[in-house]
């Protein structure tokens, strides 16, 4: 049985991670003057590599973090760490700036951004990575497994729509609605963020 305050934190953390309304102006930016058949082949891509690369590592991430003798419980407070840090550069806008730097430093040399920067590593960045190994093994078992390949392909459709209604929501909220709403998922991934670290310690036995 799907436990449904899991699905619902998974999806809120893959959410806030991949911020599909943080994305939508660097969207419009590398897609500017393509027409919106162009613009909808653009953002299939994206969402079809990321959904590959998402799952690749959903499936055999914990599989590598054994070979390689990483436990889950360290992964976890890693993990924590990186979901804190980007969660602080979405709150100082830090990270807006840099997907900015990373749109305008590759517009000359690709006319196709749907591979590079967008799927990578504007959505399936080490952010996101991280989460689907963390929310994989938060649940062990194919249940577990489900529930996120499942959220992940939810979020990425999110994703997609958000793509499609680039243009029309970068107008309705504007600079600085785009601006609240990032600080807004900021601060809930910092709370989410620090969730995950005091579970590792508590697998660690550090935390009754």
């Amino acid at each position: 049985m799907i436990d449904t305050a899991f699905f619902i934190t998974s999806f809120v953390t893959l959410f806030v991670i991949i911020d599909p309304i943080g994305l939508t102006p660097m969207f419009v930016a590398l897609t500017q003057g393509m027409s919106p058949k162009q613009r909808r082949a653009i953002a299939i891509r994206a969402t079809l590599v990321s959904a590959g690369i998402l799952a690749a590592f959903a499936v055999f991430g914990e599989a590598l973090l054994g070979f390689i003798g990483i436990s889950m419980a360290a992964f976890k407070i890693a993990g924590g760490i990186l979901l804190l840090l980007t969660a602080l550069d979405m709150l100082f806008e830090r990270r807006s700036k840099r997907r900015e730097d990373t749109a305008d430093d590759e517009d000359e040399d690709f006319d196709d951004p749907s591979v590079f920067p967008l799927a990578i590593p504007l959505i399936a960045g080490p952010g996101s990575i991280a989460t689907v190994i963390l929310l994989v093994g938060a649940t062990p078992g194919y249940t577990g497994l489900g529930v996120s390949l499942a959220v992940m392909l939810l979020v990425l459709v999110v994703t997609f729509i958000f793509f499609q209604a680039a243009s029309p929501l970068e107008r309705m909220l504007g600079k600085t609605g785009i601006n609240v709403v990032s600080r807004l998922l900021g601060m809930l991934l910092a709370a989410l963020a620090v969730q995950f670290m005091l579970n590792g310690l508590k697998d660690f036995g550090l935390l009754g």
